[in-house]
């Protein structure tokens, strides 16, 4: 503290009385030493930073989400944001040491820098570099939680940059859980208690900005996958205004401290962007946030509930080809729990045919139907309740009860599946795929045209278009696909079972809808 006061701390607009008391009664410090700090800052070191992550053991710091950014990373995404615009202001809502401020400062001199930061030690330190570097005319610190800190209006864009501090949830207070709430409610978004401090950032940051600010934030990257996550991701494809992400794999050590995957959001407040950039990098070195990403459509992320795989690198094909996945999503069957019970027999003598549905209920069912699947009469029929059983008159209602007893005998209202659904007895088909799928066996999947609209149980996937296709572009791809997929494409497990898993199926290169729509494959 003494040296970062002899670097000039205080001279950064917003000291605080915390501040006044911390730095109370410190020694002096020899100028010799001043200035060898001084000069290491200058050279772009960051030693008072080192110096607190020395004090203040991992263990410690991760209570406060205290995680400093390594130089190559702050590097790349000031980077992006100066091919992105020029800002009147930079906000770092977690400062640290201000790796991040220090670097948008010397690269957009005219600009405002403000920092906020709930540490006063970490808050000392910065106002210290942001001093060595020239800046303390320009800069402000706060010592407060970024989620309440009144953000002013300015004329121009303000630059939201840094690393949000990573806290896990349960040491994360009631008061900011309801405000995570409450506030997610206001843009009729849902939340989960669950969630760590950096989506609170998030958050706050939608709520704090103007439309036209943009931003770029590094954070661990399971909001991808986990269901917490799903706030980030609503607000990513949403009033975030998402742009880029770029997945960094732990052996880049993206933080020294935390061995874990990170992820560099970027984005544009209040932007629409048809199309989302993604990069996964191993090494720090091949981080430059442009060139070299996979480009994916904003309407597969609005139908996709985890990210994580979009991120990973798109297989080469001939020109024009693309991922399946690019065009359809690729959905397992539903589980029945039972099908003893759930698919139409003896039990189920006296439903009525509106709760049967023709159903691919076996593989070689689609073997045996070729490329087109034409007649549901000669397939079985899943039973299909709805939720609420009231909608069936009363000698409908009669039978219906009857079976539902039938079954209740055989356990069906107690299996895993039967407890999860909203009603045990309703299945829950998915809609007639106009494609459907084998996904395991000794020989490639059988591909079909489902024109019968037939449903499909988890034997088989549907492949769903991501928008509406003709049907000869929906029979081209049929083609395509039973001739081109072999067994190396999916997993094969001992004995030769080769298996395709959804995410895997839909990584087949296929001809994009120009192609198919030309019938040439």
């Amino acid at each position: 503290m003494a040296i970062a006061m002899a670097l000039g701390a205080r001279e950064v607009a917003g000291w605080s009385s915390e501040e006044e008391h911390f730095t109370a009664n410190l020694p002096t410090v020899p100028p010799s030493l001043r200035d060898r700090i001084q000069e290491q800052i200058l050279a772009g070191f960051d030693p008072l930073g080192e110096a607190f992550c020395r004090l203040r053991p991992p263990v410690e710091r991760r209570k406060t989400g205290a995680i400093f950014t390594p130089q190559p990373i702050t590097t790349a995404m000031v980077d992006w944001a100066e091919q992105f615009a020029t800002p009147e202001r930079v906000i770092d809502p977690g400062i640290g040491s201000a790796r991040f401020a220090l670097a948008a400062g010397r690269r957009f001199r005219d600009a405002t820098i403000l920092g906020i930061e709930v540490d006063p030690l970490s808050a000392v330190i910065a106002r210290a570099n942001l001093s060595v570097a020239g800046f303390a005319h320009r800069s402000k610190v706060i010592l407060g939680d970024f989620r309440s800190v009144p953000i002013s209006s300015i004329n121009g864009k303000t630059l939201y940059i840094g690393n949000p501090p990573y806290v896990r949830h349960h040491l994360i207070g009631s008061q900011w859980k309801r405000w995570l709430i409450e506030e997610a409610s206001r843009l009729t978004l849902s939340a989960s208690q669950l969630a760590g401090l950096h989506v609170h950032f998030f958050l706050a940051t939608v709520a704090k900005a103007a439309p036209g600010d943009f931003g770029a934030f590094i954070t661990a990257a399971e909001w991808l996958d986990v269901n917490y996550g799903s706030l980030v991701r609503d607000l990513f494809i949403g009033p975030l205004g998402g742009q880029r992400i770029v997945v960094i794999e732990p052996t880049a050590l993206p933080f020294p401290d935390a061995a874990t995957t990170a992820a560099i959001t970027t984005f544009k407040i209040g932007s629409q962007p048809k199309q989302i950039r993604m990069k996964r990098v191993e090494l720090l070195d091949d981080l430059q946030l442009s060139g070299d990403e996979r480009v994916v459509r904003r309407e597969r992320l609005e139908t996709e509930v985890r990210w994580s795989h979009l991120t990973r690198r798109v297989r080469r094909g001939p020109a024009g080809y693309v991922e399946l996945g690019e065009v359809f999503r690729v959905h397992r069957g539903q589980v029945t729990g039972a099908n003893k019970v759930w698919i139409e027999g003896p039990l189920s003598k006296g439903l009525p045919s509106s709760v049967l549905f023709p159903s691919i209920t076996k593989a070689r069912e689609l073997f045996l139907a070729g490329k087109v699947l034409e007649d549901a009469s000669i397939l079985r029929r899943v039973i299909d309740l709805p939720v609420d059983l009231d909608v069936f008159d009363t000698p409908v209602r009669r039978e219906i009860d009857r079976f539902l007893d039938r079954a209740k005998k055989l356990g069906a209202h107690q299996t895993y599946i039967a407890t999860n659904r909203r009603a045990w007895w309703s299945v829950g088909l998915r809609q007639p795929a106009p494609i459907l799928a084998t996904y395991m066996a000794r020989r490639p999947p059988a591909f079909v045209r489902n024109r019968a609209e037939a449903r499909h149980i988890n034997i088989a996937h549907g492949l769903y278009p991501r928008e509406i296709l003709s049907d000869c572009i929906l029979q081209n791809l049929v083609d395509y696909l039973s001739g081109a997929v072999n067994t190396n494409e999916g997993r094969t497990y001992a004995g030769g079972l080769t298996k395709f898993e959804p995410r895997e199926m839909e990584r087949l290169l296929v001809p994009g809808l120009d192609i198919l729509s030309q019938g040439a494959t």
